[in-house]
């Protein structure tokens, strides 16, 4: 369908596909532009279902309710890129997708995506498909110990995926990990783990935030940094790869990349999302302009907003039942600005909320490389 002229006018309405947290924060985002939002997710009372105008709950691969959804929006977007992809197919025709089927496709499958890195020059490590347990040991025969053989769909943090260290751990973990096929890719020797969020606009205009330095624990982000303590060289470098991502594949939304720093300032792309990303969550509260809202501003056809920071950040991801303890806490915390996702369950290892601790402006660069917030001393 051909996309709309112009923005989309006040009062309209943006349909967004999955009800998680980053769908929450994009419809309440939405409605401070203007706009109403309809959720379509097939799980009742979706964190974000409880925000947006209107919702729909049926299955993804519910073409009836499908087709009332296209009927009611203005244009459609999504939370999450394993939204399976006849889902946006069967949209594509009726309303505009903001980012398209292209977009999604190469962000839900790791080969797509392992390819579409080095087509658009940016370095990742050493790769390998894996099909059969025969092509498995080609794979490690050319690639070498230690690996990680991870699923190429369905896999977030950490789920999907497997270390291999010892020939014998092969076999193993090639049965446990569902669907296949798999990929095998060489262990990076990293010593920092970065991220750049990118906006391009329906107008071809592009936003660049300043790139994050992340910290994981247990395979979930536990704290970003904003911006990231690494040279600003090394920054640019970061900003180019994802800004030359989004033109490459014509982006008209929002696109995180992750990536590894090695020591000698070399950076490895990792993985794309192309949707917002929980290491982007600092820019609520720092920037005039945070990434949700412009995500939305890019799917709406909307100017894009100003990406630059008035002040340095601290992003702490509240999980499981250690989060909820700490929520109170962080409530009367100065300086520190909390976001609760309105989850029924705090299960272990679920993402229940994050706190942004706002810090001067180019203050975190004196802190070292150890350093943990007080706030988030848990």
């Amino acid at each position: 369908m051909t996309p709309p002229e112009g923005p989309l006018p006040l009062g309209a309405t943006i349909g967004i596909l999955g009800g998680g947290q980053l769908g929450r924060m994009s419809a309440m985002a939405a409605a401070r532009l203007g706009y109403r939002t309809h959720v379509f997710a097939p799980d009742a009372d979706s964190p974000g279902m409880q925000v947006a105008t209107t919702h729909t709950r049926a299955d993804y691969a519910d073409t009836q309710a499908l087709a009332r959804f296209a009927a009611a929006v203005d244009v459609v977007t999504f939370e999450f890129e394993n939204v399976p992809a006849a889902t946006l197919a069967a949209l594509e025709g009726r309303v505009p997708c903001r980012p398209g089927l292209g977009v999604l496709a190469i962000g839900q499958d790791r080969l797509e995506e392992k390819r579409f890195l080095e087509r658009a020059g940016v370095p990742v490590a050493p790769w390998a498909p894996v099909h059969d347990e025969s092509g498995l040991a080609a794979a490690l025969e050319r690639i070498g110990l230690p690996a990680v053989l991870k699923t190429t769909r369905l896999g977030y943090d950490g789920r999907g995926q497997a270390v291999l260290r010892d020939p014998a751990d092969a076999a193993a973990a090639f049965a446990r990990l569902q669907p296949k096929p798999l990929v095998l890719e060489a262990f990076v020797p990293f010593v920092a783990e970065v991220s750049a969020i990118v906006a391009r606009g329906a107008d071809g205009a592009v936003a660049v935030y300043d790139v994050t330095e992340n910290i994981h624990r247990h395979h979930i982000l536990d704290l970003s940094f904003a911006p990231a303590r690494i040279p600003p060289v090394v920054a640019e470098a970061a900003r180019g790869h994802v800004r030359r991502l989004a033109e490459s594949l014509g982006l008209v939304g929002l696109m995180a990349l992750e990536m590894f720093l090695l020591a000698d300032g070399t950076l490895l792309g990792n993985e794309i999302a192309p949707r917002p990303h929980n290491s982007g969550h600092w820019t609520m509260d720092a920037c005039a302009c945070g990434q949700f809202e412009q995500h939305v501003r890019a799917v709406a056809g909307l100017p894009l907003g100003d990406p630059a920071r008035h002040a340095d950040a601290v992003m702490g991801n509240l999980v499981g039942p250690e989060g909820l303890a700490a929520w109170t806490g962080l409530l009367a915390a100065p300086g520190v600005a909390p976001h609760w996702y309105g989850k029924a369950e705090a299960r272990e290892g679920r993402k229940l909320g994050h706190a942004n601790l706002l810090m001067p402006l180019d203050s975190l660069a004196a802190r070292p490389a150890g350093w943990r917030p007080p706030v988030f001393a848990g």
